[in-house]
C-alpha cells in the first residue's frame, strides 16, 4: 500500500518534523547556557509552580478529552485537546523563558526518594522529547478530519502525554523543598 501525501501533508509533515527535532535541542542548549538573563525578574521557584498548575491542568483536560471521546462528544473532545494543546505550548514557551532566566536548582533528596526521583525525571525527559511529534501529528490528523489515522496516533499519544503531564507535576512536589 503506497502512502501519498496531500497538499497539506507536504507542508504540515516537514513542519512538525523540523519542530520535532528543533524543540529538544534548544531546550538542551538552553539547559546548559553559560549565563542567565532573568527576563520577568522572577523568583526561582515560580515558574516551577506554574509549570506544574500547566502540567496538571493538561493532565485534567487529556482525561476529559478521553471521557468526551468514549462517549462520542467529538465537539467538546475537539475542543478540550485544542485547550490541553494550548496548555502544552505555553508551558514550552514558559519553560524556555525559565531555562534563561535561572540556574538549576539541583535535587537535594536521598536514598529511595532519590532514585524514584531520577527515574521520574529521567522517564519524564525522554517521553517529553518523544511526545512533541506524537503531539503535534495526533492533532494534524484531527484537525484535518482523517480520523483513523487520528485515531491509530491517538492511542500512543494519549498515555504518553498523560504520564509526561502527570509526571510534569510530580518533578515539581519532589523539587519543591529546594527552590
Amino acid at each position: 500500500m503506497k502512502t501519498t501525501l496531500t497538499k497539506t501533508d507536504k507542508i504540515a509533515v516537514p513542519v512538525i518534523i523540523a519542530l520535532s527535532v528543533l524543540v529538544p535541542i534548544i531546550v538542551l542548549i538552553l539547559m546548559y547556557l553559560p549565563e542567565r538573563y532573568n527576563i520577568f525578574g522572577a523568583q526561582t521557584g515560580t515558574f516551577p509552580f506554574f509549570h506544574a498548575v500547566l502540567n496538571g491542568s493538561t493532565a485534567v483536560l487529556l482525561m476529559l478529552g478521553y471521557f468526551f471521546m468514549n462517549i462520542e462528544e467529538y465537539k467538546m473532545h475537539r475542543n478540550v485537546m485544542i485547550t490541553a494543546f494550548g496548555l502544552s505550548a505555553i508551558f514550552l514557551v514558559s519553560y524556555v523563558i525559565s531555562k534563561i532566566s535561572n540556574d538549576p536548582v539541583p535535587y537535594g533528596g536521598e536514598g529511595f526518594l532519590r532514585t524514584a526521583y531520577f527515574f521520574i525525571l529521567i522517564t519524564h525527559i525522554v517521553l517529553s522529547a518523544i511526545i512533541v511529534p506524537l503531539v503535534l501529528f495526533t492533532m494534524y490528523r484531527g484537525l484535518t478530519g482523517e480520523y483513523e489515522k487520528h485515531a491509530k496516533i491517538a492511542r500512543w499519544t494519549f498515555p504518553i502525554w498523560l504520564y509526561v503531564a502527570v509526571t510534569g507535576v510530580l518533578v515539581y512536589i519532589f523539587m519543591w523543598p529546594y527552590y
